[in-house]
């Protein structure tokens, strides 16, 4: 994903240092070309030689460890000037008091003052450090001045104290990272609107009605749309996901919540996409108190739920474009040729239950995208493939 690109990592010191090698070995195994420098206080938590062997390319650490005589590639001015993108990470209270300063003393300093690139900074420090009306102002400074601030997470820190400090996992990092280069920006401008997961109904405290969707899909499809630009809401059921880089999450639970977040959300966005499996019935009544269980069966009746697709659909604007699934068992095409009719939809992505590779819980799909002009067959791919093979087709429409 990261193919041709020049990632610079840059490292002050913090004991959150040591999560940047894994950062430096994802991005290499991306394909990125990646270049670390350090900070002298850097390297009392990790050394350059870690770095060097995951990325394959020299460490800098001293403004003063450049080739006297090569005054066009000066480590402090080239490694900057060249990078399609710096994340300083660690980034402490110093190095983000320096760089809010365009103080140059450090290696780190230095090589981000000349950079013209997109650059984000992690911070990463004691809680109170974090809090204090300087850092905080520092960082405001920084992001007017165009820098994007990852925001640090929340738990329990190596000083001992539990708060807001922690560094991101590497794999949020890279996230990040992502987002800003791994793709063309062909959905930029555009709001996207997607569901995605299963819902859940109850039957009284403890029980409830759902299905088996992972909501794998519909969170590919958010992903892709954020990494190509676009602004995306994701109105989620209960699932066990992280929340794609980028994405505006709402999370809802019944049939009913996804109907009311998407109806709200539906008239400001271009393109909504209904990934979902929403609940198609749902308890006339909802005990208070947990069913005790008897000798006997036992019977629940059940309502409709309102049809989100069908609902949307009939209030479509005209630049809007609307795109349905439909996971079937049979008769496949024949189904979702109709649900695109009566749901006033611009494409059904169509996918089988019975298909190997295709459904509920697993990483791929086998989709067809069914239009008014005809069918196009995907073959089996992963799920982030299909999200974006499927903004491809929406564009071309």
């Amino acid at each position: 994903m990261l193919k041709g690109k020049n990632i610079l990592l840059c490292v002050s010191g913090g004991i959150a240092a040591y999560k940047m090698a894994d950062v430096a070995s994802i991005l290499y195994k991306l394909e990125a070309d990646v270049h670390v420098c350090m900070t002298k206080n850097a390297e009392k938590f990790i050394t350059a030689e870690t770095f060097s062997v995951l990325t394959k390319n020299k460490v800098y650490s001293d403004v003063f460890d450049e080739n006297p005589d090569d005054y066009v590639n000066v480590p402090h001015i080239s490694l900057g000037t060249n990078a399609d993108l710096i994340l300083v990470a660690p980034a402490s209270a110093d190095i983000i008091g320096k760089l809010a300063g365009g103080i140059a003393d450090d290696m780190v300093s230095t090589v981000v003052l000349p950079a013209r690139c997109p650059i984000l900074i992690a911070p990463s420090m004691n809680v109170y450090m974090y809090e204090n009306r300087i850092v905080q102002d520092n960082l405001k400074k920084l992001k007017n001045f165009g820098f994007k601030i990852i925001e640090p997470a929340t738990g329990h820190l190596a000083c001992g104290y539990d708060g807001k400090g922690k560094l991101p996992s590497p794999e949020a990092l890279v996230e990040e990272i992502l987002l800003e280069v791994s793709s063309e920006k062909d959905l930029a401008g555009k709001k996207i609107l997607v569901n995605a997961g299963p819902t859940c109904e109850s039957i009284d405290p403890v029980r409830f009605i759902t299905n088996h969707s992972s909501g794998k899909m519909g969170y590919a499809l958010a992903k892709a749309a954020a990494l190509r630009g676009g602004e995306v809401t994701l109105v989620s059921g209960p699932v066990s996901l992280d929340t794609p880089a980028g994405v505006r999450r709402i999370d809802v639970v019944t049939a009913q919540d996804m109907y009311e977040a998407m109806t709200e959300n539906a008239p400001d966005n271009d393109i909504i996409i209904m990934a979902a499996a929403v609940a198609d019935y749902t308890p006339v009544n909802t005990a208070d108190q947990k069913i005790k269980k008897s000798d006997g069966d036992m019977q629940i009746e059940l309502k409709r739920t309102n049809d989100i697709l069908k609902t949307v659909g009939a209030s479509k604007k005209k630049n809007q474009k609307i795109i349905g699934f439909s996971m079937e068992t049979e008769n496949l095409l024949e189904n979702s040729r109709k649900k695109l009719d009566s749901k006033n939809c611009d494409m059904i992505c169509a996918n089988s239950l019975r298909t190997p590779g295709a459904g509920y819980q697993v990483d791929t799909n086998i989709i067809t995208l069914i239009t008014k002009e005809g069918n196009t067959e995907l073959p089996l791919m992963s799920k982030l493939e299909a999200a974006n093979k499927i903004f491809d087709h929406i564009l071309e429409m």
